[in-house]
């Protein structure tokens, strides 16, 4: 259960109103009407409380497992302890997270701005904004409504946020536009200078980043990850993408709609990625590639080069995943036979 000093707790829910809320449907003869208090994982639920299985990997705990209700697919249904109420569906995880949403529903927003908080005269506050202590809003910012900003976070002069951002203490903010629903996390830097220099031998000369950071509806940035404007053209985020703490996203990158980027990527300036790419942690990406939609970079992967659509890769330099995977097998038989000589 969910330490409640932390974490506010709706309910009791029936296993009908579960199911509802997770679009299952309930299996056997299991009460409708039961009540459960909260959602935890698999090994540590009560009777009381929902958990879930999706990873196959965890199949064989099941039958050992104390928990009330179950989400699982209809295929390891046989697996569950008799007296376990199972919500069956083709989506555990998907299922799991709409309940767990339904127990610990984000807390309201506290309308209102703390006496330590400067707020520039210029700037427009939605209805039911909060800024907490500490922080700082630029000229001519515009929040929508119901947006929340940590304290001591900085919104510099002329950022736009829609509805029902989140902007975590200690991030700064600048040169951007953001739609709604946008969550920064804590530490986030968004709008800073990108790393753009001419190079020579008498020294490197600053170039200007004129460009702004463009950020679609419903993009969630991890923890301390940076994210550089543009030098002329914008630095793009789509809607809908994912992005991992300690991710730094160079000037110009263009990351399209529903991507998911892992911990420690690192994406180099002007390089255009997909809708709906994902990267494992720690791959890098060079400077001007072309990523295509739907492709998959391996964790650790280092790119070099275009990546065709839909094409999975890893390795450094990356190339295609079966192709990695064929070299490492025959490198281990060539060294087990070295060893054996």
């Amino acid at each position: 259960m969910a330490d409640p000093r932390f974490f506010a707790r709706a309910g009791p829910l029936t296993l009908e109103q579960l199911a509802t809320i997770a679009g299952a449907e309930i299996g056997g003869t299991a009460d409708p009407d039961a009540l459960f208090a909260d959602v935890a994982p698999l090994d540590a639920a009560g009777p009381d409380e929902v958990t879930f299985v999706d990873n196959k990997l965890y199949v064989d705990r099941l039958p050992s497992s104390r928990a009330g209700a179950c989400l699982l697919r209809p295929s390891v249904a046989a697996k569950a302890p008799p007296a376990m109420a199972l919500l069956l569906t083709a989506e555990p995880y998907h299922g799991y997270a709409r309940i767990a949403g339904a127990f610990h529903p984000a807390p309201p927003v506290t309308p209102g701005i703390a006496p330590s908080a400067t707020v520039d005269g210029t700037a427009s506050l939605g209805p039911d904004c909060a800024v907490d202590a500490g922080a700082v809003i630029g000229r001519g910012v515009e929040l929508g409504r119901r947006c929340h900003v940590g304290a001591n976070s900085v919104l510099g002069d002329g950022v736009v946020l829609g509805d029902d951002c989140v902007v975590g203490p200690g991030a700064t903010v600048a040169h951007c536009i953001a739609g709604a629903r946008v969550i920064i996390h804590a530490g986030v830097r968004i709008g800073q200078d990108g790393f753009g220099f001419a190079l020579g031998a008498e020294g490197h000369l600053k170039v200007p980043q004129l460009g702004r950071v463009l950020i679609g509806d419903d993009v969630e940035i991890g923890a301390n990850t940076t994210i550089d404007r543009g030098t002329g053209p914008d630095t793009v985020i789509g809607t809908g993408s994912k992005i991992d703490n300690l991710v730094q996203i160079g000037h110009n990158v263009r990351l399209g709609r529903g991507c998911v980027v892992v911990a420690q990527v690192g994406i180099s300036g002007s390089t255009e990625v997909g809708d709906l790419v994902m990267m494992g942690g720690q791959a890098g990406l060079t400077g001007h590639l072309k990523i295509g939609a739907g492709a998959r970079i391996g964790a650790q992967s280092g790119v070099i080069r275009d990546v065709a659509p839909g094409m999975a890769v890893t390795g450094t330099p990356a190339v295609a995943a079966r192709e990695h995977w064929q070299r490492v097998t025959t490198l281990a038989r060539l060294a087990s036979k070295k060893a054996k000589d």
